[in-house]
């Protein structure tokens, strides 16, 4: 008896072991460790050295109004070691004193320090010969973040601190400066908003915009200011050593717009003594009248997250591609005019700094086109909060940064649907971090936002979330068999079916696929590369690979997948007119084309009746 139980009980074992192997992949896994969480920081214990210097400078940076700028940083040690790291700190005071209640989980004695570095670098990751002369010199790059900034050096590794040297503290010449803004459309087309992050809060100075049409007269529109508190997460490490004071976030409605035109802005504080603080100009385009015939291009993508210039914080190539893709979009951006990054936008995962980071690396992005972002696990899931997912992937965050960070047009911004109109496109974005079945309150709003456009006047109706709600033929997926997030597409796709859904964009995978056409795991159309005529099913493209550690796809090959990619790249969409569409996937390493499509079709082909999708007919005359 026991032979024969031995066989089964063995691929029992098997099936256990690779199902939560797929659940820690599904989740993150190995390849989604964020570096910062890498660092042991409550365990640093003291060792201080005399011989042992760190040395930053400059000491005073932004001189010039700059909120970017290299800092060199001498390093030396009497005892150097192939481990040895330095570690930026802001605030630049670090020790003990600072440490709020509630920092640590250890009750046996305070650690010295408190909270993770904003970045770190390997002693000797710019001279190889560090462990035999003991001295190098390092190259960071700082963004301003509302405080001052040291260098503290340390030995043994990262999972066993010790404190060796700090440097000298440096600083913006105006840390509270307004910095990163980013725009993104009102909850109406003729509406622009503007949020930024600065040091003001609203007894210290009043913020504003000052914009207006290019060349003529500026006016001013007030701002409201947010924040949160440490309080405010929902775990660690976004509560204890991930912390960090986020300043104040501004947040101005600019409001009747004419279509399609340039505006200036800058960012502006009131001080008490009347004087005022200003950032840079900057300038964007309004967004043309819904329905508009004119030339409209929107780029969308998922997983993106934020990288280093300066080489710091790579652990496990965390998210190799994300400058690249920053990059081709700043490169190309004279030729976008608007932006969806659907989730995982930063996979800060609890440490609060690295959202400026982010903030900083797409200033020149969403400077000057709509950023739309959607909700991802990484912004939104933690235990008992509320979100769908019962994971912590948010590093305790549960949708706090996202929701204040960034504005988006939601009746309420934590509950992360919304829609907006682009000229001749209709978008619905939905929160896969909330119930979407039909019957819940998401439900109800997809279908209210399909329903309610007018494809004769927005013909192109684009559906988008963060998690795969339609079909991919990632490795995980393929193992539970379903191609698709759990219970994704069963409630979802006779809704679009039924309103003729163009095209389904989703991240949370990282890597590219196009299915056909497709209703009900049947495509419904044998064309590739060019669609005409009735709009008989929805095609579904998963376009997670912004920049985050890549996905495998499954070896099970399906009929409807059309074009698989592993690699990081982006989707263009560009409408011609009415009947003319191009969706376009490029590749971030060097912004080329490496698949396509046009759709050509006139407003009857979208009133034809096709399966599940014909309106109700009498015989009466």
């Amino acid at each position: 008896m026991v032979s024969l139980l031995r066989p089964i009980l063995i691929l029992f074992i098997i099936h256990i072991v690779s199902f939560g192997a797929v659940a820690a992949h599904r989740n993150g896994g190995e390849a989604g460790v964020q570096p910062l969480s890498k660092i042991d920081i409550l365990k640093t214990t003291l060792h201080l050295h005399g011989s042992a210097s760190v040395k930053a400078n400059p000491v005073v940076l932004g001189l010039k109004g700059e909120d970017t700028q290299w800092v060199t940083v001498e390093i030396g040690s009497p005892a150097p070691s192939g481990d040895d790291w330095v570690g930026v700190f802001s605030p630049a005071n670090f020790n003990s004193s600072t440490c709020s209640p509630g920092t640590s989980d250890q009750k046996e004695q305070t650690p010295y320090i408190c909270s993770a570095p904003i970045k770190y670098m390997f002693a000797n990751f710019s001279n190889k010969n560090y462990v035999k002369t003991g001295k190098s010199s390092l190259s960071f790059q700082l963004i301003n973040q509302r405080a001052d900034f040291s260098f503290a050096l340390f030995s043994g590794g990262l999972s066993n601190p010790k404190l060796i040297a700090v440097s000298n503290f440096i600083s913006f010449s105006n840390p509270k400066a307004p910095v990163y803004p980013r725009l993104a459309q009102g909850k109406s087309w003729d509406k622009m908003t503007v949020t930024w992050t600065s040091g003001y809060n609203i007894n210290e100075a009043v913020p504003f915009v000052e914009w207006g049409l290019k060349g003529e007269p500026q006016v001013r529109s007030p701002a409201g200011t947010l924040t949160f508190q440490q309080n405010s997460m929902c775990g660690s490490p976004a509560r204890t050593v991930g912390w960090r004071d986020p300043g104040f976030i501004h947040t101005s409605f600019l409001k009747d717009l004419w279509p399609n035109s340039v505006y200036n802005y800058k960012l502006g504080h009131r001080l008490l003594n009347g004087s005022y603080v200003w950032s840079k100009l900057y300038s964007f385009k309004s967004s043309p009248y819904p329905g508009q015939d004119s030339l409209q291009r929107v780029v969308i993508f998922g997983d993106m997250g934020k990288a280093e210039r300066d080489g710091s914080n790579e652990y496990s190539n965390y998210q190799p591609g994300s400058l690249n893709t920053t990059d081709q979009l700043i490169k190309d951006l004279n030729n976008i005019d608007i932006v969806f990054h659907i989730g995982d936008i930063t996979y800060a995962n609890g440490y609060i700094s690295q959202w400026d980071q982010f903030t900083s690396q797409v200033e020149p992005i969403a400077s000057t086109v709509p950023y739309m972002v959607g909700s991802g696990n990484h912004e939104r899931d933690w235990p008992g909060s509320g979100s769908f997912y019962n994971t912590p992937d948010s590093g305790g965050e549960c949708g706090v940064l996202a929701e204040t960070m960034f504005y988006v047009p939601a009746e309420n911004r934590a509950k992360f649907w919304y829609s907006v109109d682009y000229g001749m496109f209709h978008f619905c974005i939905a929160d896969t971090e909330h119930d979407w079945r039909e019957g819940s309150e998401q439900y109800k709003f997809i279908e209210k936002c399909l329903a309610s456009v007018d494809r004769k006047k927005q013909p192109w109706l684009i559906f988008a979330a963060h998690r795969v709600l339609g079909y991919s033929s990632n490795y995980w997926y393929g193992v539970e068999g379903s191609f698709e997030e759990p219970m994704g597409r069963e409630s979802l796709q006779k809704l679009w079916q039924k309103y003729k859904v163009d095209i389904a964009f989703y991240g949370h995978v990282h890597n590219y696929e196009r299915s056909c056409p497709i209703y009900q795991n049947q495509c419904v159309n044998n064309e590739k590369s060019h669609y005409s005529g009735t709009v008989n099913g929805t095609i579904h493209v998963v376009v997670g690979g912004g920049g985050s550690h890549l996905s495998t796809f499954s070896q099970v090959k399906t009929q409807w997948s059309l074009y698989q990619d592993y690699d990081f790249g982006f989707v263009k969409m560009t409408a011609f007119n009415h009947s003319s569409l191009l969706f376009e996937y490029k590749k971030s390493s060097d912004g080329n084309v490496y698949d396509s499509f046009t759709i050509s079709r006139d407003y009857r082909d979208v009133l034809a009746c096709v399966h599940d999708s014909c309106e109700p007919t009498t015989l009466a005359t």
